[in-house]
């Protein structure tokens, strides 16, 4: 597609549009269109060449072309119908999952935790452990966290996939012009700067994994909310995304993206006041929301202080596979801590449903987990307290990541830039000391 002077081409899928000028930069222009194959490949699965080029807008001939540089990029290979029965396309364009991953990280008040996730989904390094953040300074967390991410580098490596970069997820507002964590308060930080200090302390490792792939940092619900888009569901185009941790993330989805506001702040729904004469907040204020649907909420409402559950040593996965147990088992007070929890959420979301009139609202991080509990309650409050008929249409949906959203989040963001345009996977090899 070439346009005329004065004119533009439009060249689309599901999810990206691509504009393409008179005037634009042919390199631009050639990296915007096999990002945009690579996209399609990764989010609809194998296709013949002809079939991507009627999805993407390009004709044959170019769309075959593009193809013919993914795959001298180590990125897809052609699978001759001979090799996959009769009936089929005659050449079945595939990726190449592993030929490049992202690293993400993530920093919570009670764990750390490093995923690395190739394109085509599969994980190939993981981890996490549990720590107790607020008794911990900035340095030793973050040394914590950068023993995991070099273990995941190193298993990257060995398993020969490019690592394109690492994307640090913090309970906290993060400046996005900066990279700095400006105030984490359930942390006790402000004003650090993660992506410098994760950088240097792998940089010291070099020696054994190679040059450092780039760092960078995210606010971790807004990270969660990346892992919860699904273009195959209409319903996930605008969505609440409510992350349960220590506290409470979110992050509101508009049109297929993630609302980040003027500069950078939004999301922060678990400071809207829900209690005026409630609980003392970490941040300082009182009542807010996540002062009543936390985990630690939950937890000192369904346990005594001296109740293991309360080990900073667990993880939360082993916190919450304890109350998962005790809930089956009809345990009383932790049923009705779950309900309480529950009603809190829904009032608060009933709030941002009558404000945005979301497609769905998905309980992410620990509330996945404990889904079967807080759904029903949730779902009461929606009904109850939304002006619109039939809570306006929004659905209630459990996350299937659940506390890895906001890690698997990042991964992908790490992912961005060799989507947007692949030919960049060109100098990641001296980065990473992997091969292709």
């Amino acid at each position: 597609m070439t346009p005329r002077p004065g004119q533009e081409a439009t060249v689309r899928d599901a999810d990206i549009t691509v504009r393409v000028s008179a005037t634009a930069d042919p390199a631009a222009v050639r990296s915007a269109r096999l990002g945009l194959l690579l996209r399609s490949l990764r989010d609809r699965g194998p296709r013949s060449r002809g079939r991507l080029a009627e999805e993407t807008g390009l004709t044959r001939t170019v769309a075959t072309g593009l193809v013919d540089e993914l795959v001298e990029l180590g990125l897809v290979f052609c699978e001759d119908a001979d090799r996959r029965g009769a009936g089929r396309p005659g050449v079945q364009v595939r990726l190449v999952g592993g030929a490049v991953c992202g690293v993400g990280a993530e920093v919570n008040v009670d764990h750390l935790a490093v995923v690395a996730v190739d394109l085509a989904g599969t994980v190939i390094a993981e981890a996490r452990r549990g720590i107790d953040g607020r008794n911990l300074p900035a340095e030793g967390v973050l040394a914590e966290l950068a023993d995991l991410i070099t273990d995941a580098l190193a298993e990257a490596r060995t398993a020969g996939t490019t690592v394109a970069a690492i994307t640090v997820g913090v309970a906290g507002l993060v400046d996005t012009a900066t990279q700095r964590v400006t105030l984490a308060p359930n942390l006790g930080w402000r004003d650090i700067d993660v992506a410098e200090d994760v950088r240097h302390r792998l940089a010291a490792t070099a020696g054994l994994l190679g040059p450092v792939p780039p760092v960078r940092v995210a606010n971790e619900a807004t990270l969660a909310a990346t892992a919860e888009l699904d273009p195959a569901d209409a319903d996930r185009a605008d969505m609440v995304v409510l992350y349960g941790e220590v506290g409470l993330g979110g992050a509101i989805v508009s049109g297929g993206r993630v609302a980040m506001g003027r500069h950078g702040w939004a999301g922060e729904i678990g400071h809207l006041q829900v209690d005026p004469r409630g609980r003392r907040c970490g941040c300082g204020r009182t009542g807010c929301w996540e002062t009543v649907v936390g985990l630690r909420a939950l937890l000192e409402s369904a346990t005594d202080p001296d109740d293991p559950i309360r080990d900073p040593a667990l993880t939360l996965e082993e916190r919450l596979a304890t109350l998962v147990e005790r809930a089956r088992l009809a345990d009383g007070r932790t049923l009705a801590a779950l309900d309480e929890v529950g009603t809190w959420l829904g009032t608060g979301a009933a709030v941002l449903v009558n404000a945005l009139n979301p497609g769905t609202v998905v309980l992410s991080g620990y509330y996945a987990a404990l889904g079967e509990w807080l759904r029903p309650a949730v779902e009461a409050r929606l009904a109850a307290d939304v002006l619109a008929p039939r809570a306006g249409g929004t659905r209630v949906a459990v996350s299937a990541f659940g506390p890895t959203a906001a890690v698997r989040g990042g991964a992908l963001v790490s992912l961005e830039p060799v989507l947007s345009d692949p030919t960049v996977l060109a100098d990641l090899p001296e980065l990473h000391g992997g091969t292709r």
